[in-house]
Formats: structure tokens, C-alpha cells, sequence
């Protein structure tokens, strides 16, 4: 998957549209410490419950979003962000359209 180009600026928000009933992903950029991912959720899209080695910062850009980290919910909107720590099971659904940034670390 190709990365954004270095040293050219860009707007998060700007740089994913939404697809209709659908999820959307585009690589920031990558290397062995961990990842940055923009994403675009329609309402009622989302992921399912993975465990990963990486903690995970999520930036909600726009709209809402409802997380599940080990079974506790949260209800995220514009502006807001969370830790979804390394090893713990989480999901997400759109509740309504939503795009985030997602910033995933190796954990320790």
C-alpha cells in the first residue's frame, strides 16, 4: 500500500472521502515501530474486534463513533481521542459517518 509523500503538506480530513455503506483506508506512512492510518467509516460500518501487538491512538476527524476496549464502550466525536492499549480486544461502529486517524505503536 503506497504512503503519502514526505515533506508535502496535507489536511487529514481532506485527504480520505466517504464511500457509500462502505469503510475506506489510506496508509499515512509505515516502518517497523508502527503505523499511521486515515480511515472513513459510512453509519452503521466498523471493525470487529482484533487484537493487535500495537497500542492505538484513534483522532476522530469528523462525525461519531462508538469504541469497545475489553468490553467498556465509548462514544467519540470531532476532536475527540483514545488509547486502545496493545493485546486488549476492541471494535468500533460508525453511529453516525465518521473518518479518524489512526496511530498504531509496537507495545511493550
Amino acid at each position: 500500500m503506497a504512503t503519502f509523500d514526505k515533506k508535502t503538506a496535507f489536511s487529514l480530513a481532506d485527504a480520505i472521502d466517504y464511500a457509500g455503506g462502505g469503510v475506506v483506508s489510506k496508509q499515512v506512512t509505515k516502518n517497523k515501530g508502527g503505523n499511521i492510518t486515515l480511515f472513513s467509516f459510512d453509519k452503521g460500518q466498523g471493525l470487529s474486534e482484533p487484537t493487535t501487538p500495537f497500542d492505538a491512538f484513534v483522532q476522530i476527524l469528523d462525525g461519531e463513533t462508538e469504541i469497545n476496549i475489553g468490553g467498556e464502550i465509548f462514544h467519540l466525536t470531532r476532536g475527540q481521542s483514545i488509547i486502545m492499549p496493545a493485546n486488549i480486544p476492541h471494535s468500533l461502529k460508525a453511529t453516525e459517518r465518521f473518518k479518524m486517524l489512526l496511530t498504531m505503536i509496537k507495545g511493550e
